[in-house]
């Protein structure tokens, strides 16, 4: 099927949903790579395996999946950025953000130039498209309590921003080669994608932030509609600034920092609910790719095409590591930030597209390249990142009882803990000698963001609490109260 009708659409969101609920706590356990698993049930599914599904670059049905799934990216990178991160190592996080996203970008356009042989326009086009860091395969490392705060901020904040900075060097590339009318028509279009997309995005978030207060106030809003509401600001935003000729996914990116700045309690409900639902979309979006469409990479590999892709999945790595040396970050931290914030993923896949649905000529080739440079990706950087979290924190224990781990002993009648407890309550079970563990189970947004801790609590992360509290070794016979305001 090539997914042109409504049942055979759904049948693939519903195996991917399936696959991936039932495989989230391998992947969760052993740190193997999600994008390699729905990569390789694609090829299952595709015309290699059991022929179910079967897209081309010329299918209508991928253009709306490629559209969807960057318009996804973009806004939920946007929404879960915390802009406190941006006051503590701001140094860090630019020159991350700025210098080690463009000068990539440019080295590796240089190397398509004379190694390839591309024109310089479609060199820039893929040079920025293999200058973005894909936050689908960042997220299992980022994710693990173990990994040092300053190199999860990085690497989440280069995963959320480094698109948007990529972007534009696109879709200038894109109007040059496609516009017959010389710089003041490619000006002008450049004013409606780049100032009249964003800037209505952000409207549009702002009058969505504004009823939604005022809605609450009255007569409440259900914590899980509060996702969805989010993903219709981003999916309006797109339209709307499409209609008027904006870029519609820098209206949706600027729409998710307008809510990641104004609605905190709104941002937590996305991260909640509806990040997984966009997540889904995502991994179903590489089941699509894998299909049959990733692996035409194989069909450029010669040795120069080879070569070339080495050279651009090493190239972040080379740019960043020199300049990490002055920021005075730990040599162990400064490695990880420089090796594990470079897979190649659905964000090089989807800007690469734009070119290839704008008809630019050639665009199949830089297509072709890029897949290439996906796929030993997800092998090179799966393989580092799951080695990575094994010797760091190991297996989970099969024999993990997770009643154990978060049900708290009962004191005896005289000591009877309430569901929700005082600090006087607090202090008199110390005094009578219970065992009690105070644990702070704030969400990362709230703990990351306020110097205030608990005295004498542990942290105890709300999304991975299990693990966590076998890995502290916590009694399992202590009271456990948990701090979450």
């Amino acid at each position: 099927m090539a997914l042109d009708s409504l049942a055979d659409a759904l049948a693939l969101i519903g195996i991917v949903i399936l696959v991936s609920s039932l495989l989230s706590g391998l992947i969760e356990r052993t740190g193997v790579p999600q994008v390699a698993i729905f990569l390789l049930l694609g090829l299952v599914l595709g015309p290699a395996g059991l022929n179910l599904v079967n897209l081309t670059l010329q299918s209508p049905t991928l253009q709306w999946i490629a559209t969807l799934a960057l318009v996804l990216v973009l806004f939920t990178d946007a929404i879960a950025m915390d802009f406190s991160q941006f006051r503590r190592p701001r140094r860090v996080l630019l020159v991350i953000l700025i210098p080690a996203t463009l000068i990539p970008a440019a080295l590796i356009a240089l190397l398509a130039r004379f190694l390839l042989g591309l024109d310089w326009l479609p060199s820039a086009i893929l040079g920025a498209a293999l200058a973005s860091t894909d936050p689908v395969m960042l997220r299992t490392l980022i994710r693990r309590p173990s990994i040092p705060a300053v190199v999860r901020e990085a690497l989440r904040l280069e995963g959320g921003i480094n698109d948007v900075v990529l972007l534009p060097v696109i879709v200038l590339s894109i109007l040059a080669l496609t516009t017959r009318g010389g710089a003041a028509e490619i000006g002008q279009h450049a004013v409606g994608l780049f100032l009249l997309g964003p800037g209505l995005g952000a409207l549009i978030g702002f009058v969505a932030i504004t009823l939604l207060e005022q809605v609450r106030k009255r007569v409440g809003v259900r914590r899980d509609y509060e996702s969805l509401y989010a993903l219709g600001v981003a999916f309006t935003a797109y339209a709307a600034a499409e209609s008027v000729g904006g870029s519609g996914f820098l209206a949706a990116f600027a729409a998710g920092v307008v809510i990641a700045q104004l609605d905190v309690e709104l941002c937590d409900c996305f991260l909640d609910f509806g990040q997984a639902t966009a997540e889904m979309f995502l991994l179903f979006t590489f089941v699509a790719f894998g299909a049959w469409l990733i692996w035409s990479g194989f069909g450029v590999a010669d040795g120069r095409t080879v070569l070339f892709a080495l050279l651009a999945l090493g190239m972040r790595t080379l740019v960043l590591l020199p300049m990490l040396v002055r920021e005075n970050i730990d040599p162990r931290n400064r490695r990880i930030i420089a090796w594990f914030g470079g897979p190649r993923g659905l964000s090089s896949l989807l800007l690469i597209l734009l070119p290839v649905f704008a008809g630019v000529e050639g665009s199949e080739r830089l297509f072709a390249i890029t897949c290439l440079v996906v796929l030993l990706s997800v092998f090179i950087h799966g393989t580092a990142i799951a080695l990575y979290l094994r010797k760091t924190e190991g297996p989970v224990p099969d024999d993990l009882d997770v009643s154990d781990a978060t049900a708290a002993k009962k004191p005896e009648p005289a000591a009877k803990v309430p569901e929700r407890i005082t600090l006087e309550q607090l202090r008199r079970l110390r005094e009578a000698g219970e065992p009690v563990i105070l644990a702070d189970v704030r969400k990362d947004r709230a703990y990351d963001g306020e110097n205030l801790k608990a005295a004498g609590a542990i942290r105890l992360p709300p999304d991975d609490a299990v693990r966590v509290a076998r890995q502290l070794g916590l009694d399992h016979h202590a009271t456990v109260v948990l701090y979450c305001a």
